[in-house]
């Protein structure tokens, strides 16, 4: 058990569910502490038993803590959390920021537990885009070894926070009545539109939602020979972000070999049933904890291909439900600070 867990960023949408899990997850911990901007400070919350009062993050704010979990923008990771690390404290972070540094570890709990059990200091969560995809091709690699990756990813608004959600409603409103609009979060409008940009350049034409997807797929694995070619598009979706992903494999993999390693996995179900209309949506995926796959297929180019469809909670799996993942495996195995 943790003595003192502290949720910095507490009251964001992904800080939500956060507690929520914690609550419902019944996490070993004897009191909690939720940290979050001034002007969020002061306000109470519910959580396991206890009345919680929201507190400004601090540099000085970290004494007496066992384990931080946080989800802040990458500013705020950058300036807050080395202040956490110095005061001893464990430390989960869905930010950005910290997850290519070489002494950090980034971490799935179903493909890379030593990696947080071994970790010093600073556990980062990878990007939601990259966790399903990671964890699809989790049993493959492990069974025929992936070599290369093609995905193109539909990402819902969600992933673009508050403002990207609150984009998609009014600006599908706005267009429906024939009404102008001003974006904040997306260049483009996202209403009855599909965006092939997420992030900003990064290299060779690539954007850096892209490249994430890249190298953290690599530093998960700990394979940098794995071959990824990612394509990243916002639709207007509200949330879940779905991906078509075509893997190669050093041997070929059967459809009926990959769905019963699919379902032998941890954290994914398989929903697939072509000839009934059967597969993963976000419709159905959202608010669930799992990474979903259907539209399993051979791919008819290639002997050493497979396709499929995968879906999954970004705001779960490829966030708050991985972040906790990792808190439960440093608790199930003794670790304090």
């Amino acid at each position: 058990m943790f003595d003192t867990v502290a949720v910095v960023g507490a009251t964001g949408a992904v800080g939500t569910i956060i507690l929520e899990l914690l609550e419902r997850r019944n996490f070993p911990a004897g009191k909690y502490r939720l940290l979050a901007s001034a002007r969020s400070a002061g306000k109470q919350v519910q959580l396991a038993g206890q009345t919680v009062t929201v507190e400004e993050l601090t540099h000085n704010c970290f004494d007496g803590i066992d384990l931080v979990i946080a989800s802040t923008p990458d500013d705020t990771a950058a300036e807050f959390l080395p202040s956490a690390v110095k005061a001893g404290c464990k430390v989960i972070d869905e930010s950005g920021y910290w997850r290519m540094k070489p002494d950090v570890a980034l971490v799935i709990p179903e493909i890379n537990p030593q990696d947080a059990l071994n970790a010093k200091g600073i556990i980062a969560s990878p990007n939601c885009s990259t966790t399903q995809m990671a964890l699809a091709m989790k049993p493959l690699h492990d069974a025929a070894r992936v070599r290369r990756v093609i995905v193109s990813t539909y990402q819902a608004t969600s992933g673009a926070g508050l403002q990207g959600s609150e984009d998609l409603l009014q600006g599908t409103k706005a267009a429906v009545n024939g009404e102008a609009y001003a974006y904040k979060a997306f260049k483009h409008p996202i209403a009855f539109n599909a965006i092939p940009q997420i992030g900003g350049h990064k290299e060779q034409g690539y954007t850096s939602e892209e490249m994430k997807m890249v190298y953290e797929t690599r530093k998960i694995f700990g394979d940098d020979s794995i071959q990824v070619c990612p394509t990243c598009i916002r639709i207007p979706v509200s949330n879940c972000h779905s991906e078509s992903i075509l893997v190669e494999t050093e041997r070929p993999v059967s459809v009926e070999e990959a769905r019963e390693l699919f379902a032998a996995t941890p954290g994914i179900t398989v929903v697939d049933d072509l000839e009934n209309g059967v597969y993963p949506m976000p419709s159905n995926c959202d608010g669930s904890d799992d990474v979903f796959i259907g539209r399993i297929r051979k791919d008819i180019s290639s002997p050493n291909g497979l396709a499929f469809w995968c879906v999954s909670d970004n705001l779960r799996k490829g966030a708050a439900t991985n972040a906790v993942q990792i808190a439960e495996l440093l608790a199930a195995h003794g670790q304090k600070s």
